[in-house]
């Protein structure tokens, strides 16, 4: 089975801790920082449509199981793609957040099954807005750990105020996660059930406990593995751009201020996407 790059962190996977039972028996839906006030967003570049390439473009994979990393085409170099909205957008343009147990049809479409390391009871369907790199507000979706959904509403939060692009926010389906791959995806999520990779151990997204962040801008790296493939360009580290996780920068400190952990300070590999409760 082909496993596409989304959600492609966790170098290691530490235990879960056990759910705390408050908030396993909490199934009501919370409001979270509704209407916060909505400022000029930073700068992100001039968005653009998505080439009509995308996605379709299918990698050979090699023994290993992975494709071969390659060259950034021209139109990802800069990757500022306008969103697409997946969900309604604030109609007031301000950052809206929602934290409830997972609806029926949510857990359907996703990854989840009982053959996961967490129980479905365990998690949040959270809504947050965040901005995208045309600068507009959107609604985005995570599927999380009930421990830690509150602080993710903080993370994004912040991430608004200060302006900082997201391209998508979306829940993935099994089937998504298990695509071949085309090395060009771009989705912010938290939940996937899947080992990690190259082992057997259960990786913290599958846990709900771990966020990829702007994939594309911020590649996984080890050895000649890159992950999304076509991504090479930002592993440049030097050379800023919208939507990268710099240190001592927003997203890296919005994360740590929660207690989270960042996969750019790995020393056997990078995984510049990867945020972590465990660290892991």
């Amino acid at each position: 089975m082909l496993v596409s790059y989304a959600l492609s962190g966790c170098s290691g996977a530490t235990a879960a801790p056990e759910p705390d039972e408050k908030v396993r028996t909490s199934t009501a839906e919370t409001v979270r920082d509704t209407a916060s006030a909505s400022p000029t967003p930073l700068a992100a570049g001039t968005a653009t449509a998505a080439p009509a390439w995308l996605g379709t473009r299918v990698l050979p994979v090699g023994p290993d199981g992975f494709a071969a990393a390659q060259q950034t085409p021209a139109e990802l170099r800069n990757r500022s793609i306008a969103t697409v909205d997946d969900l309604p957008p604030p109609a007031d343009g301000r950052f809206h957040a929602t934290v409830q147990a997972v609806p029926a049809d949510v857990l359907a479409r996703s990854s989840w099954t009982d053959h996961c390391p967490v129980d479905a009871a365990d998690l949040r369907y959270v809504t947050v807005g965040f901005r995208g790199f045309d600068g507009r507000a959107h609604t985005g979706e995570l599927l999380a750990n009930a421990r830690v959904a509150d602080d993710l509403v903080t993370v994004f939060k912040r991430l608004f105020a200060a302006g900082f692009p997201i391209e998508r926010m979306r829940i993935s389906t099994a089937e998504q996660l298990n695509a071949p791959p085309t090395g060009d995806l771009n989705t912010t999520e938290v939940f996937a059930c899947r080992p990690v990779r190259g082992r057997k151990a259960w990786s913290q997204h599958a846990y709900g406990l771990a966020v990829d962040l702007n994939p594309f801008q911020n590649p996984y790296r080890k050895g000649k593995v890159v992950l999304p493939e076509l991504a090479t360009a930002y592993l440049d580290r030097a050379d800023a751009r919208p939507g990268m996780a710099q240190p001592r920068e927003q997203a890296v400190q919005a994360f740590a201020a929660i207690g989270w952990k960042w996969g750019g300070d790995y020393r056997s590999l990078k995984d510049y996407m990867h945020f972590s409760a465990t660290g892991g």
